[in-house]
């Protein structure tokens, strides 16, 4: 601008010198072609003063080109960041497929310890699986009795472990208790093909006028004495009642289901402690 201003007084100095100072007069050819000259000049200045502003615009244009791509670019991120969520509505489909990838592609690759390990199971009566050698129950309404096929077996009713158990003993039924805990020795009796266990006991105990109780079970499809000699269930503590024992093995069913065999040897004993006290520790099981 310095500049300018210089060049326009000196244009100026030069014309009031050729006017005359100040007088009026034409211009020579000389004079106009120095006022073209200045014009062309100044036409110039004028021209590069404006490439110079434009100059100088250019960067805020620019920096307003960059403001407004930054800002096209901070949108066009943000739609790409939202880009995914609209795409992978399409890609459910592919979604759900790990979860079918992931099952096994052959049965023979899935585990089988559970079988092994599982219990076995019981039958309808709730019957726990019998020992290997030992006779399987037989049902009462499945069996004929057949009266004219006569065999024997021995028979005993003790409770000697009550004599071992005083203070647990109910001291109202000391009277019916045996001195030597034996109620019915050991004696040979007589039944048919097809009886069972309990139908010796109540017979036996009919002709030897002992008393005993019992109740039917139907869950269990036998029946459950619960009273020998009046001498009861719990008459000796919580773990207290009769058991019966058939050639040195107590069965894990009930009475009328053990079908008795030729010189069989059948004991009614009376526990204290769940068994154990007569050598048994099933309480459905073995001894």
């Amino acid at each position: 601008m310095k500049t300018w201003n210089r060049l326009l007084l000196g244009i100026g100095l030069a014309a009031l010198l050729l006017t005359g100072c100040g007088q009026t007069r034409p211009l020579p050819e000389t004079e106009s072609s120095v006022f073209s000259v200045v014009s062309e000049v100044s036409e110039s200045f004028e021209s590069s003063e404006a490439s110079e502003a434009s100059e100088v615009s250019v960067p805020e244009e620019s920096s307003a080109l960059e403001e407004s791509s930054a800002e096209s670019g901070e949108s066009s991120a943000a739609e790409g960041s939202a880009a995914p969520a609209e795409s992978s509505a399409p890609e459910e489909p592919v979604s759900s497929q790990p979860a079918e990838s992931s099952a096994p592609a052959e049965p023979s690759s899935a585990p089988e310890p559970a079988e092994s390990s599982a219990p076995p199971e019981k039958d309808r009566y709730q019957t726990d699986p019998i020992p290997e050698g030992k006779p399987k129950p037989v049902e009462p309404q499945d069996v004929q009795v057949d009266t004219k096929t006569a065999y024997t077996c021995t028979l005993s009713i003790r409770c000697d472990t009550i004599l071992d158990n005083m203070d647990k003993f109910n001291m109202d039924k000391e009277s019916v208790l045996p001195a030597d805990g034996v109620i019915l020795a050991e004696q040979t009796v007589t039944f048919y093909e097809g009886e069972s266990v309990f139908d010796v006991l109540l017979r036996e105990t009919r002709n030897n006028k002992i008393h005993m109780e019992f109740t039917n079970t139907p869950m269990y499809n036998s029946c459950y004495i619960e009273g020998i000699h009046n001498l009861y269930e719990f008459d000796c503590g919580s773990l207290s009642g009769w058991m019966y024992r058939v050639n040195g093995w107590f069965p894990n069913y009930g009475c009328s289901r053990y079908q008795l065999k030729d010189g069989d040897k059948v004991e009614w004993l009376y526990t204290c402690d769940l068994g154990r006290d007569l050598g048994c520790d099933w309480l459905g099981g073995t001894e």
